[in-house]
């Protein structure tokens, strides 16, 4: 299966693996993939690359200050009632040292009891805090603009004027003028799609900021071959009638596979 020509998957995958969620023969498929493709060992190697600069951020945690109270009142409790069982005549500790008192080894065991448990509670917030990390960032990666097709539009000396990209997952055009251009106040750039063997269809009116999008779904660019940008009365014009200004722009509509 080529995983590179599926960036959503390949990056939902590579992130169980480096997780540890992805197991079994899946995970074993996914390390065989990696040694094949480069794409997919790239993707993996990113991801545990950001665990690992998660753990370097990860603030230590400290315990309650009660938890210490309570191992200091218990340690000191058992201390105190072993200097009593050790003044008594039938003392453990003089019959048999130390070693065999019953209440210090009580004592020694409740005070590891809690400190395992306050090494498990710091554990539990550890991974806590790194899941809830883990989810900001795969939010912002979810954010990050996806580009699957992109154009790049001439002017008649096949100087670039305009950046065009796609987003599908975000439903939208992005337009970046590139050259000087600026239409007239009572002008307005109109953008089209020109598929190959149909009539245009407008994808929108254009603003006369540098950086502009428009709202637009995968079936308004699928089968496109090329974009234009014509020149038209403030405001443009309705999409049936195609352009009626000149077209000042246009360049093929390009799908990455990437």
């Amino acid at each position: 299966m080529d995983l590179h020509r599926h960036p959503e998957l390949l990056d939902r995958l590579a992130a169980a693996y480096a997780l540890g969620s992805l197991r079994g023969g899946a995970r074993r498929r996914f390390e065989a993939l990696a040694r094949e493709q480069a794409p997919v060992r790239a993707a993996a190697l990113l991801w545990q690359s950001r665990l690992v600069s998660l753990n370097e951020l990860q603030t230590p945690a400290q315990p309650a200050p009660a938890v210490w109270t309570r191992i200091d009142n218990l340690v000191r409790a058992e201390r105190d009632r072993t200097a009593m069982d050790a003044a008594r005549p039938d003392s453990p500790t003089l019959r048999g040292g130390w070693w065999r008192s019953l209440p210090l080894w009580r004592g020694a065991s409740a005070a590891g009891a809690l400190s395992a448990v306050v090494a498990v509670v710091t554990a539990v917030g550890l991974r806590d805090d790194l899941g809830s990390q883990i989810s900001q960032l795969q939010a912002q990666l979810a954010a990050t603009p996806q580009v699957r097709y992109v154009a790049v539009l001439n002017d008649e000396q096949f100087k670039a004027a305009m950046l065009v990209t796609f987003d599908p997952k975000q439903q939208r055009l992005t337009l970046q003028r590139l050259s000087g251009f600026q239409e007239a106040a009572d002008k307005s750039l109109q953008l089209w799609a020109l598929p190959p063997g149909g009539a245009p269809r407008s994808l929108g009116v254009l603003s006369n900021e540098p950086l502009l999008q428009l709202a637009a779904g995968e079936r308004d660019v699928s089968g496109v071959s090329a974009l234009a940008i014509s020149l038209e009365p403030l405001g443009g014009v309705p999409s049936e009638r195609g352009p009626t200004g000149p077209v000042l722009f246009k360049g093929a509509l390009i799908q990455k596979m990437l």
